[in-house]
């Protein structure tokens, strides 16, 4: 008996440490930080190199910039104080604006962090547009 259940331990053993070590790998691939601005500037730039970053700010007025006939886009984007340049290739939505609430995923560089993605919140109000009757679409 004795022979019997150290197999079936050392297969539990076997079984769990294969589990933990796969979950630990698909952990760590999918794991991303979501910060704000003033969080990410508040620590040495080191600190987060080689992580995924979701960083979320307001785009500073005046400072989105696009290489002609291309879609490389430069911005600023700020909170509490802190700021952030950022540099994104891509398709921007319709809502990236001055003041846009923006919330931007990638890497920290020495220049700045580079997005893959972007993601521009919606206001949070809508205002009714001059000169439609009220509840005309």
């Amino acid at each position: 008996m004795s022979q019997k259940a150290a197999k079936i331990g050392a297969t539990t053993l076997v079984l769990l440490t294969a589990f933990g070590v796969l979950m630990y790998t698909t952990m760590g691939e999918g794991m991303q930080y979501y910060k704000y601005v003033d969080e990410v500037t508040a620590q040495p730039l080191a600190s987060w190199q080689d992580k995924t970053l979701q960083v979320h700010g307001h785009v500073v007025p005046g400072t989105r910039t696009r290489k002609p006939d291309t879609l490389d886009y430069r911005f600023t984007l700020h909170r509490n104080g802190q700021q952030l340049t950022v540099f994104y290739t891509g398709v921007v939505p319709d809502t990236f604006k001055d003041e846009a609430e923006v919330v931007v995923t990638g890497r920290m560089t020495d220049a700045g962090f580079v997005a893959t993605d972007m993601t521009a919140k919606c206001p949070s109000k809508y205002e009714e547009v001059p000169g439609l009757p009220a509840g005309a679409q």
